[in-house]
């Protein structure tokens, strides 16, 4: 029989000294607002209390300090809202799962929000409100997570396993939130891969409750055990019954496009802007599959969107001004893209990948106009400034798009053997991601060479095959040690996402069974890490990041946490 919950009164009692001590972030544009909820804290014995009136200044905080419970506006500064800060924070590993994060929001904004966010806030308080219904809903919030702070800090850990068992343990005991642990227990089956488990816990759900959540864990299981015809299904009806469920636009959008949908794809991710036009992420998503579609005009309306919500913004990197440049340059703009790179100069002074970026434009603009001398010209001192960036050692911070887009000014300029070697560099560190390949093979077709592209790639595809079938091979021989020098030799040579996930497990694979030694767990950590930088929601850097924690514990070795270190708490100053 579930244990009943305890009433506020008891959470009160047992929870007031502890509410007294946390550390609270207030997100507001209103100064006004912010000063009036930091008294109502007051009056709770609540005095480490920071502000923040941007999400810019959000940001800033979260990677200064640790917080125990941020409280954040609906309406945010830039036109997003509190749940997509969320998702951003949740997604960056900026706060932990531990952090209460409520949002606040009249009643009307709550209709419209309420149930069909993808990383829900644990709480939502409507305005207007009291100190006695603030502080029941903080201790409740706290209360809910201290239950699952097991679950919570192996997850901020990275350590997928252990929070599927502390999950288990918790259904096993039967001491509440029976739905809430079935959602993470769902979540957690889906990361590791386990995507038939993941099913059954989401139709268990959906047995007795028909919610959206676990329509789309359902769905993302579906498309992990490669159904996606059935996931596509699927996610089309949590967007028919769930319009504003944003995330599940996003969702049938990816399905489309791993299908060859593209023109699909984008009508789905254009149906999401049209409820949500500021998420700079989703327009980023429309520009790209728009530039696939050769939707050129979209595609600049959404790149433009991107780059007017990050401008004076920390949010904005280099590919924001060059993705939109790119496009303009092909549809005849060049005026255009030379004022959106003039702006890329000045905004991103002294950054030597920037002034890289608008060298490279510079010359993509010369070849539109015709003249050759100019183009050659910018082309020459952008290769000068990638030697330069190439021998500081930061060749790796160069955005991979704009590689590519330096490659196409070499072939525009006749330079072929320079495009084919970045090209070729590219093309093998992003064999698995369809976007930069359908990136590099617009490229050529661009310039005229299209077969040699297409030579190009397969090339590529058959080296990267052979090189690991080498490590694979040796494995199944019985010698490990071959295995992890082949491996080692094919991630330092071609650092992709396989070569990474495959180095890693072959090394603390290697440890696990040999002895730990701590010059080749760095090598397999910092692999490890570059696999999380491409992709740290994969299964496959999931399952590496797993081997990685088992052997470091059979040797007592601390565990580097998933996010890197934390912010230690400082003193209240905002």
């Amino acid at each position: 029989m579930s244990t009943p919950a305890p009433t506020t009164a008891e959470l009160l009692q047992r929870l007031s000294k502890e509410l007294a001590r946390k550390r609270v972030l207030l997100v507001d544009r209103h100064p006004t607002a912010r000063n009036s909820l930091r008294i109502m804290l007051s009056s709770l014995g609540i005095t480490a209390v920071h502000n923040a009136g941007s999400t810019v200044e959000v940001m800033r905080q979260v990677k200064a300090n640790r917080f125990d419970l941020i409280l954040s506006d609906y309406i945010l500064d830039d036109g997003r809202d509190g749940q997509q800060l969320l998702e951003e924070l949740r997604q960056q590993h900026l706060i932990s799962l531990s952090t209460v994060f409520i949002i606040i929001t009249s009643e009307r904004a709550y209709h419209n929000v309420v149930s069909v966010a993808e990383l829900g806030p644990d709480d939502y308080l409507i305005k207007p409100f009291t100190a006695d219904q603030l502080q029941g809903r903080l201790a409740r919030a706290v209360y809910k997570k201290q239950f699952f702070s097991l679950v919570y800090t192996h997850l901020d850990n990275g350590s997928f396993v252990d929070a599927l068992a502390a999950c288990e343990t918790l259904l096993a005991a039967d001491g509440g939130f029976l739905y809430d642990t079935l959602r993470l227990k769902g979540e957690i089956l889906n990361a590791l891969g386990r995507c038939s488990e993941a099913q059954a816990v989401y139709q268990q759900v959906l047995e007795n409750r028909m919610v959206p959540w676990a329509r789309m864990g359902l769905a993302i299981a579906l498309r992990g055990l490669d159904k996606l015809a059935e996931a596509e299904v699927l996610g089309e009806s949590i967007v028919e019954d769930f319009p504003e469920y944003l995330a599940a636009y996003d969702f049938v959008a990816g399905v489309r496009e791993e299908m060859g949908k593209l023109g699909e794809a984008q009508e789905m991710l254009l149906g999401a802007t049209v409820i949500s036009p500021n998420n700079s992420a989703r327009q980023r998503m429309v520009g790209d599959v728009a530039v696939r579609n050769d939707d050129l005009e979209a595609a600049e309306k959404a790149y433009s969107k991107v780059l007017e919500r990050h401008r004076g913004s920390s949010l904005k990197n280099i590919d924001d001004f060059t993705n939109l440049s790119r496009v303009m340059i092909d549809r005849g703009h060049v005026e255009g893209a030379r004022k959106i790179t003039q702006e890329l100069r000045r905004d991103l002074r002294g950054s030597k990948q920037g002034e890289l970026a608008a060298l490279v434009m510079e010359s993509l603009c010369a070849e539109k106009e015709g003249d050759p001398f100019k183009a050659k010209q910018s082309l020459e001192k952008a290769l000068d400034l990638q030697r330069t960036i190439q021998s500081d050692g930061k060749l790796d911070s160069v955005s991979q798009k704009l590689s590519v887009d330096l490659a196409r000014a070499c072939l525009a300029t006749g330079d072929e053997v320079t495009a084919q070697e970045i090209l070729r560099k590219v093309a093998a560190e992003n064999h698995e991601d369809r976007s930069m390949i359908a990136h590099i093979q617009g490229v050529f077709a661009k310039t005229g060479n299209e077969a040699a592209g297409q030579a190009l790639l397969a090339q590529v595809g058959k080296e990267i095959v052979e090189l690991n079938n080498r490590g694979v091979l040796a494995a199944r021989s019985g010698d490990l040690n071959a295995s992890v020098q082949m491996l080692i030799e094919a991630a330092d040579r071609v650092p992709n996402l396989q070569f990474l996930v495959n180095a890693t497990k072959a090394i603390f694979t290697l440890l696990e069974r040999q002895g730990w030694d701590e010059a080749m767990a760095e090598r397999g950590l910092r692999y490890l890490q570059l696999a999380q930088s491409k992709d740290m929601r994969s299964a496959k850097v999931i399952s590496a990041r797993e081997l990685y924690q088992r052997a470091a514990r059979k040797f007592g070795i601390t565990v580097v946490p998933l996010g890197g270190p934390r912010p230690d708490a400082s003193p209240p100053g905002a």
